[in-house]
This record gives structure tokens, sequence and C-alpha cells, in this order.
């Protein structure tokens, strides 16, 4: 199986607080990271895609097709914003792991319409040191 691997760049701020919890106890829990005026990360989201070769371009998918579904389909939405004014923020946390699920989601049901290509799997780094993987297993 051959596998393709792109890797965006995705500029947006969160702030991890529960509205099910008290502001106390999203301190404890979360740290600095729910303090209410939010924080900001670099993401990089990287999205794995199999599929047939095609025999006169060699490609998986033409790379600008791939650039134009996560533009339209992600950084479009996520991009530059603060997460939790998303609505399917409202009373979930925006955590690194709900972040990459939902892009997953996006994604997924995108490229099998508009492509032979299928995600594999959406690598979703927040910092150096904090990672969330979702999809198939490498």
């Amino acid at each position: 199986m051959i596998e393709l691997t792109r890797r965006y760049e995705l500029p947006a701020a969160h702030v991890l607080a529960s509205p099910a919890l008290s502001e106390e106890e999203n301190r404890r829990i979360f740290g600095r990271c729910a303090n209410p005026g939010g924080h900001g990360h670099n993401y990089w989201v990287e999205v794995t895609l199999t599929g047939p070769v095609d025999e006169v371009t060699g490609e998986i998918i033409p790379l600008d097709l791939l650039d134009e579904i996560f533009d339209t389909s992600i950084r479009s939405r996520y991009g530059h914003r603060m997460l939790n004014e998303l609505e399917r923020y409202a009373l979930r946390v925006p955590t690194a792991e709900n972040i990459v699920k939902d892009v997953y989601g996006e994604l997924a049901p995108e490229f099998e319409r508009r492509s032979g290509a299928r995600l594999l799997r959406v690598k979703l780094t927040e910092t150096p040191n904090n990672r969330a993987d979702y999809g198939e297993e490498e």
C-alpha cells in the first residue's frame, strides 16, 4: 500500500475549559490553558491518504485538489479562529484529541466524494510535546 502525507500549518486559538465544570475545576484540570482570554497555537495537521496511483500522473491525488479540499473543509473553518466560538465546541473542550477527530470526520467524506483517495489518518501537532492522531493505525 502506498501512502501520501501532506502537512499544513493551521494557526488558531482556544481555551481549555469545560462548561460542565466550575472555573476552579477547569483551572485545576487544564492549568493556565483554562485562561478565559485563550491562547494560540500554530497547529500542524498531517493528512495521510492512500489509493490507486494514477497511471498517467503517478499520483494518488493531485496535490492541488488535496490542498483545495483541506482549505475549504478545514482551513476556512478553523484557521485564525477562536475555536471555542465554533458551534461544535460550545459544549465540548477543543482539545487536540477532539480537534483531530473532528478534522478527520470532515475530511474523510470529502476525499471519498471528490477523489479516488481514502483518508487513512490525521495527525495534529499542537506543541513540540503534544500531538494527537486519529484514523487507521500505521
